[in-house]
């Protein structure tokens, strides 16, 4: 078809063609751009400033929280010693058992022979775990019962197998069974009685009443655990065998 035009012709039409293609350019532009309005002018600059500004009020309400937290240290980590101290008012029972892994000062079994000769009981129990073949921690609480003035027929010395607080609770229910005993009065150290009554409310049978009676702990203060690594490996250990006996014992049926 192209070849069929005379040379005069043909750049005619192209120039023809060339000014009509860029007739539409306009119209197309136009009619792409119609629908689109400027924004008003500074408007992304507010938004920037904007987000700068509630970062910055974000990190300063941070800070603040930080700061707050720094004053109350002291108060809250007092609170979260002092959680773990249970101490329910003696009664009139038919045991005392001293839990084992007393520690250097004997400050359990110290604190059970008070009870002793408050009269709270007429037998005091031993606990301790098998350290060979022929010694026990029982042992141990038994010779500081006695050096605290409890009489040796008075103490009924409970050796076992068990490393762990579930265990031992699951050998004082053996026993109080053995013994026909009612109510029992459980004494441990301040830090380790809610995990203590926590643990027997659901290892002894419904037969078996019981209190926890917390005692002083020369290497635990609730007040001031922080201060002391001894005190603190104490406290962190706590928390943890508390969220373990949590996990592994179920609720009690009632």
């Amino acid at each position: 078809m192209w070849r069929g035009l005379q040379p005069a012709r043909f750049k005619t039409f192209k120039v023809a063609l060339g000014k009509s293609l860029q007739g539409l350019k306009p119209s197309l532009t136009t009619n792409s751009t119609a629908g689109l309005k400027p924004g008003p002018p500074g408007l992304a600059e507010n938004r920037e400033r904007g987000g700068i500004f509630f970062r910055l009020l974000a990190f300063l309400f941070f800070l603040v929280f930080l700061a707050v937290v720094w004053a109350a240290r002291h108060p809250l980590m007092r609170f979260a010693g002092e959680f773990w101290v249970v101490d329910e008012p003696a009664v009139q029972s038919d045991a005392l058992v001293v839990l084992g892994d007393d520690n250097y000062a004997g400050d359990r079994a110290f604190h059970a022979a008070d009870l002793y000769r408050e009269g709270m009981a007429p037998v005091v129990v031993a606990s301790g775990r098998t350290l060979r073949q022929n010694a026990s921690a029982a042992d141990l609480i038994e010779h500081d019962l006695e050096s605290f003035g409890v009489p040796a027929g008075s103490i009924v010395k409970l050796s076992h197998p068990a490393d762990n607080t579930k265990d031992e609770a699951a050998e004082v229910a053996k026993l109080s069974a053995e013994r026909h005993w009612k109510r029992v009065l459980v004494v441990t150290s301040n830090y380790h009685a809610r995990r203590v009554r926590f643990i027997y409310t659901r290892t002894l049978p419904s037969t078996v009443s019981f209190r926890v009676s917390a005692a002083r702990d020369s290497e635990f203060d609730p007040t001031r655990w922080w201060e002391t690594r001894r005190a603190q490996k104490l406290f962190f250990t706590e928390l943890a065998g508390y969220a373990a006996a949590r996990w592994e014992l179920p609720a009690k049926p009632r």
